[in-house]
């Protein structure tokens, strides 16, 4: 009987479509930023800082961020549930990785929305 490792009520199916909704974000924003690279008006910093204070940026960088953490998260916890056998030292490694995770969110956050 296969048993569970430490789910917390979470299922592969839930997993499956988490990765495939965060993938298709990701390939979305990176068609967005080669778009604007490639086919917008000359790179200076002023045209950037311009591009980025958009609101419509700001939120689709937000969601490119965040579509980067859950896939980070998703794809670490299961490396560390497959290969990490002892309970005490996987979920020790699994708080690192979700504190690391919101450090990240948190200085995005600032970096773009600015403090």
């Amino acid at each position: 009987m296969v048993t569970n490792v430490s789910s917390v009520g979470r299922n592969g199916i839930h997993d499956f479509i988490l990765i495939r909704a965060t993938a298709i974000i990701l390939t979305l924003y990176t068609v967005y930023m080669v778009g604007f690279i490639a086919f917008g008006p000359e790179l200076t910093f002023e045209t950037w800082s311009a591009f980025f204070s958009q609101i419509s940026t700001k939120v689709f960088t937000m969601l490119a961020l965040v579509s980067i953490l859950v896939h980070a998260w998703i794809g670490l916890w299961q490396v560390l549930t497959d290969y990490i056998k002892p309970a005490v030292l996987r979920v020790g490694l699994q708080f690192v990785v979700v504190a690391v995770l919101f450090v990240y969110l948190f200085a995005g956050f600032f970096i773009v929305w600015g403090a």
